[in-house]
């Protein structure tokens, strides 16, 4: 079930009398921040965005939310909402990673590989994990446009009308895209067992 408008509603109040808004904008920020930043997070991460830039790309979806709080209608969820925001940037992100020649050096920097793992059954952990790099090998094989609406229906459980709103795309094409983006899941994942 898709969260309710009045995240946005509390974060965003209306103004007072005097036509103030009654709470600072930067703890409206704070407060959108700290109820949506794990959801954020999380659609970056699977739309494609490195780790070492999360945190980065992350900042800039409430920073562009935070200006558009008057924009927001109420037609969608606010996870619709921001999820759009997420796919724009990652967008972005993706079209600028493919021009840089620098690699990232947080991976050297992260000591957490040089720790024994938290349980006594690494190999379970390590098919785990396994999995999990399929999966978002299998995704970022996946087009763009394609794997946001994959996502959005299978992973975030929106309905096809929510997903056409949040895109501004006709319920078909969403229909046509998310059949495609299967199609292309259960193709690629077939070629990585194979392997």
């Amino acid at each position: 079930m898709s969260p309710s408008v009045g995240a946005i509603e509390r974060a965003h109040p209306a103004a007072d009398a005097t036509g103030q808004r009654a709470e600072p904008e930067a703890a409206r920020l704070a407060q959108v921040y700290e109820q949506w930043a794990d959801y954020v997070w999380r659609m970056l991460q699977r739309l494609g965005v490195r780790r070492a830039d999360l945190e980065d790309v992350c900042h800039d979806v409430f920073l562009v939310a935070h200006r558009r709080f008057g924009e927001f209608d109420g037609r969608v969820g606010v996870n619709a909402w921001l999820f759009g925001i997420c796919l724009r940037l990652a967008a972005n992100y993706r079209r600028r990673a493919r021009n840089r020649h620098e690699h990232s050096s947080a991976a050297l920097e992260d000591d957490a590989g040089l720790r024994a793992p938290a349980t006594a059954e690494p190999d379970q952990q390590l098919a785990r994990r396994q999995a999990q790099e399929r999966v978002q090998s299998v995704l970022a094989a996946m087009e763009l446009t394609r794997r946001a609406v994959f996502l959005m229906y299978e992973i975030e459980g929106l309905s096809c009308q929510e997903i056409a709103d949040q895109l501004g795309v006709p319920v078909g094409t969403v229909y046509s895209r998310l059949h495609a983006a299967r199609r292309s899941f259960e193709q690629e994942a077939a070629r990585l067992l194979a392997e």
